[in-house]
Parts: structure tokens; sequence; C-alpha cells
């Protein structure tokens, strides 16, 4: 009787644990807009990272379209990563986030919700949690203004961890990204400015997620990538989901 009594409360556990992961799951939604810039939907916030709309040949929305957004992620300095993200966020009050240089200047701009983060342990959200982590990329803002340092983010969300990487070369930092067990990881493969098509694969063997989403290609000639290959060449190390711009998962 008694062992009964511990197999059913074990079973409850185990299906109540499945169930919350689940809902996680199916409870955030991943947008690739174009190049770098994503939306991502989950705990009834809206978050933007990177929003390079207006003057992106690849961008799948306009700026006016954006009606609501919470938060803002921008990874570095570069044009086609801040973005419109100073609009946006005058537009629908949405708190941008970014590295302390990069921070100041936003603040010159007229952005007045921004909040600072450097790589280190993290922050809690009424979202969830995120992580600034290493990328290795330049930074600076129209040309000679000082954006302080690349990163990518780790988001956490119900549980799903998603990680946008930024602009980067391929890394062994990446390999501590193993531990953070992702779900989604959104990489850039274009390859000149960033990884190609053979560095994103030992990309994703260091960080082993269960998902990559490619990012950073097409949009400019220096960056023409033939993303195709990069499932054959993956394998089943991890499902390679290629978007088209407007698409999510």
């Amino acid at each position: 009787m008694k062992k009964n009594v511990v197999f059913a409360v074990l079973f409850v556990i185990i299906f109540s644990m499945t169930a919350i992961s689940s809902e996680g799951a199916v409870g955030v939604k991943v947008t690739w807009l174009g190049h770098a810039a994503f939306k991502i939907e989950g705990a009834g916030k809206i978050i933007y990272v990177d929003p390079y709309i207006t003057n992106n040949p690849m961008a799948a929305i306009k700026v006016d379209d954006i009606d609501k957004a919470d938060y803002i992620f921008i990874t570095h300095g570069h044009g086609d990563h801040i973005g419109d993200s100073v609009a946006i966020s005058k537009k629908t009050g949405a708190v941008v986030l970014a590295n302390g240089e990069l921070s100041e200047w936003l603040k010159t701009q007229g952005v007045e919700k921004v909040q600072t983060m450097y790589f280190g342990g993290g922050s809690n959200f009424d979202f969830g949690h995120v992580k600034m982590v290493y990328a290795l990329h330049g930074s600076t803002i129209s040309g000679s203004v000082n954006g302080g340092v690349a990163a990518g983010f780790v988001f956490n969300i119900g549980g799903v961890k998603i990680y946008h990487a930024g602009d980067t070369g391929l890394t062994k930092e990446m390999e501590l990204l193993a531990d953070e067990k992702i779900d989604i990881a959104l990489l850039p493969v274009g390859g000149h400015f960033t990884m190609d098509l053979k560095d994103a694969v030992r990309a994703i063997e260091f960080i082993k997620p269960v998902k990559v989403i490619p990012m950073h290609y097409d949009t400019f000639p220096p960056i023409k990538a033939d993303v195709r290959q990069l499932v054959e060449l993956v394998g089943k190390k991890a499902e390679i989901v290629i978007l088209n711009p407007g698409e999510s998962m």
C-alpha cells in the first residue's frame, strides 16, 4: 500500500514537471525580423533584441507596426544592431538594456528608460532572468563614439533558455554556455564580420543547444550564405530552424 502511494506521488510530481516544461516551451515565441533583430514574447512581455528595422533590406516589419514593447536589449554599438532602439523606446516606453558606455549614449539620444548591464551573474526581470555573456566583436557607435564591449544575452523565460549571440567570432568562451543548457541559440553565420557556417558548427558543438536559428546573413553582399548547408554540416548535433524574416517558432 505504501509503495503504491509513493509511486502515485512520484507520478504526479513527474507529470507536473513535464506539464510546466511543456507550457513554458509553448508559451515562448521567437520571431526573426531579419539580420540580428528578434522579437521574443513570453511571460506576458514583448522583448526586442537588436531591432535594426529601418534601412534593413530584410526587415519583416516597419517601426510604425510596433505598438507595444516592454524591453529592448542591444548587444553592441554598431548601427545595424542599435537600429531603431531609440525610436521604439520613445514610442512604446520600453526599457533599453545595454552595456554602460552604450547606455550613457542612449541617454544623450533622449531615451528615458535605460538600464545598464555587464558580464556577471545576470539580473532578474518580471519575465525571468537575463545574463550578459562575452562576444568577440567591436562596439564603436557611429564610427568614433565608444560603445563599450560587445556582448550576447542568455534569456531564461519560463524555463526556456534562449541565447542571442550578437555579432561574434568563434570563441572558446562558448564552451561555458553548455552548462546553461540552451534551448534555442540565435547564431550569426554570414561570415566576414562574424562566424561563418564552418565556425557556427564548432560553436554548436561548444554550446550544445537543442535548436539553432541562423541569423546575420544575406542582409548585405559580404554576408551571403547558404544556410541550408548548415543542416547537413550540423547533422544530429542540433535541430537547425531556418526562418524567413517575419516567421516564428
